[in-house]
């Protein structure tokens, strides 16, 4: 039973931990740019120069809208709105994602008028350097404006990179203008994040679990984040929900704004967000285009609020169990894929 004694030693730690990231919330807040312009505002992405809108489309998602058409209309209604970071992967859908998001983008212009990211699954040489030809094929583009390692979620993901070639296939494709910028993702352990973020490499960028329920368990926001922005790495927040919409939403009371809020208020550049209607569009869009941070006193009241759900992970179960393992990185690992 807790006495009052230990909730208010809770709440003082919890918001302990707020105030110990203040500063470079503050920081990004600071160099979050009017939404009068763009329709959406726009953050700059850590040392790359590139401002980007503070949500971004989720490519996890792209094909949850069956019909090419409509979700052609969803993308391009996107841009249209303000949002320009679009997010995908080489695996997503087994290619489909980026084909999709390709054909989209190949219309009228609008390749011109977003940044591009898709993420290599390779570990080794051989593998990046397919992965990179089959999404700038699929992609329609002669160029990405950032590459990203995709699922560092094993311990030894950041030296297989590093021994097997893959970094070295990223840095060509940098030279010869594929590649603008490099960095890597993962949702796994903070612990892994640090591990690659301490490899010989100056990382433009990299993407993580951002979420209210992340500030209590495994937290990257609280470990990892700062680690990054003092190297002015770039912060990609994903899984704001917790990896879909059913798995948090109505948890304690949160809410889509809440929740979306909560995360636009943390010093990172954008947070991804899977989107599978226009309604869920225009909904994310409202929400980023009105935007105000969280008080220090706000996020402290939300963080205590959760504090009993969220600290065993039980709507974090990406980061302690196997089952959000994409079916390409456990092969490489020799674990069991099981038939669909």
């Amino acid at each position: 039973m807790l006495t009052g004694n230990s909730s208010r030693r809770d709440f003082l730690r919890t918001a302990a931990a707020v105030a110990s990231a203040g500063a470079g919330a503050r920081q990004a807040i600071a160099e979050t740019s009017s939404g009068s312009d763009t329709g959406i505002p726009t953050r700059l992405l850590g040392k790359t120069g590139v401002r980007v809108s503070i949500i971004g489309v989720g490519g996890a998602h792209a094909r949850a809208i069956k019909d090419d058409a409509e979700c052609i209309r969803f993308m391009h209604t996107a841009v249209g709105e303000g949002i320009n970071f679009f997010d995908n992967a080489w695996d997503y859908s087994n290619g489909a994602a980026e084909e999709i998001m390709g054909k989209a983008l190949a219309m009228d212009g609008y390749r011109n008028k977003v940044f591009l990211m898709t993420k290599n699954c390779g570990r080794d040489d051989k593998d990046s350097a397919k992965c990179l030809d089959d999404s700038l094929r699929r992609l329609q583009t002669d160029h990405l404006d950032l590459w990203q390692f995709h699922e560092m979620n094993w311990d030894n993901d950041p030296d297989w990179i590093f021994e097997r070639g893959a970094i070295k296939v990223a840095m060509e494709a940098r030279k010869a203008g594929k590649v603008r910028f490099i960095g890597f993702t993962g949702h796994k352990d903070p612990r892994i994040h640090l591990k690659m973020a301490g490899k010989p490499f100056d990382w433009d960028t990299s993407q993580m679990p951002i979420n209210v329920m992340d500030a209590h368990y495994r937290s990257f926001q609280n470990e990892v984040v700062p680690v990054l922005l003092k190297r002015k790495i770039g912060v990609i927040g994903i899984k704001g929900f917790g990896g879909g919409r059913g798995n948090m939403l109505g948890k304690e009371g949160l809410t889509v704004e809440e929740c979306l809020r909560y995360c636009l208020s943390l010093p990172i550049t954008t947070q991804v967000v899977g989107m599978t209607s226009m309604e869920q569009l225009k909904q994310d869009v409202a929400i980023a285009r009105n935007f105000q941070p969280m008080s220090a006193a706000e996020k402290s009241q939300l963080l205590a609020r959760v504090k009993e759900v969220a600290g065993d992970g039980r709507y974090e179960l990406f980061k302690s169990t196997q089952t959000f393992e994409g079916v390409v990185h456990r092969r490489q690992h020799g674990f069991e894929v099981k038939a669909p």
